[in-house]
């Protein structure tokens, strides 16, 4: 390790380390998304359960029951699929983090990382890109349940 690192090392990699630090600012804001998306997901899915385990006093019909037991079940098709995005792009802000840090003790051990920072970069970005990927597929989802519900009308 050596001795002391120069100030003008850490600014260099500080600089490096700006593009990835926004990075995970827009990741961040991807998840907010995703959960505000789980939110409601539950939400919706609490008033049905709600209202399922009230039916008989409410006296709901035949059709009442069933489009609520469809309803809760794409409900929680569309859980299962937004965690694994939450989860994917969770995954890709701390390999973001680990990029950073990497840097860091890269840069003060005096290690040339170069290959080990540019696959978990890459890392980052697949993950990224499969969360966002699986994000589409539950607006799919809920869109395509959207048609279902209106057809039935």
């Amino acid at each position: 390790m050596p001795a002391e690192v120069s100030v003008t090392t850490v600014a260099h990699v500080i600089q490096l380390a700006v593009a990835p630090v926004f990075l995970l600012t827009g990741i961040g804001t991807i998840l907010n998304v995703m959960t505000n998306r789980l939110s409601r997901i539950i939400d919706r899915f609490r008033v049905l359960e709600r209202t399922a385990a009230t039916a008989g006093q409410v006296r709901l019909s035949q059709d009442e029951v069933m489009t609520h037991q469809d309803e809760m079940k794409i409900l929680a098709q569309r859980e299962r699929v937004i965690y694994w995005a939450i989860s994917l792009c969770t995954t890709s802000a701390l390999l973001v983090c680990v990029v950073i840090a990497t840097l860091f003790v890269g840069s003060v051990m005096g290690v040339q990382l170069t290959s080990l920072i540019a696959l978990l970069f890459i890392a980052a970005m697949l993950a990224l890109i499969g969360g966002l990927l699986i994000l589409l597929r539950e607006i799919s989802i809920a869109t395509g349940s959207i048609h279902r519900v209106g057809k039935q009308e």
